[in-house]
């Protein structure tokens, strides 16, 4: 599986997005500071929004839709599934094993 994410660094805060082949794992290097870049530097690390898909290059595609939306987009996207901002992160392995 492929995913697509959104961090916060809080409720209505900065938001990063990405795309990965591995979401626990790279949430985990977003928290723990492993990379050196934005989210380090801006402590986005909480896990807000995610979707999966089989593809590769469809996550990349959807991540890429995401980062050119109007900001007062997204915080609607999250709140759709996750309206109170909840990390999900502590919950991924329950969230993932559909």
């Amino acid at each position: 599986m492929f995913y697509t994410y959104i961090l916060a660094s809080q409720r209505n805060g900065t938001l990063y997005t990405g795309s990965t082949d591995d979401l626990a794992k790279r949430v985990f290097e977003h928290k723990e500071k492993a990379r050196a870049g934005f989210t380090a530097k801006y402590g986005v690390d909480k896990l807000v929004w995610f979707e999966a898909f089989e593809e590769r290059e469809n996550a990349f595609r959807r991540e890429r839709r995401i980062k050119e939306w109007r900001r007062a987009w997204k915080p609607r996207l999250i709140e759709e599934t996750n309206p109170d901002w909840r990390d999900l992160y502590d919950d991924l392995n329950n969230l993932l094993s559909y």
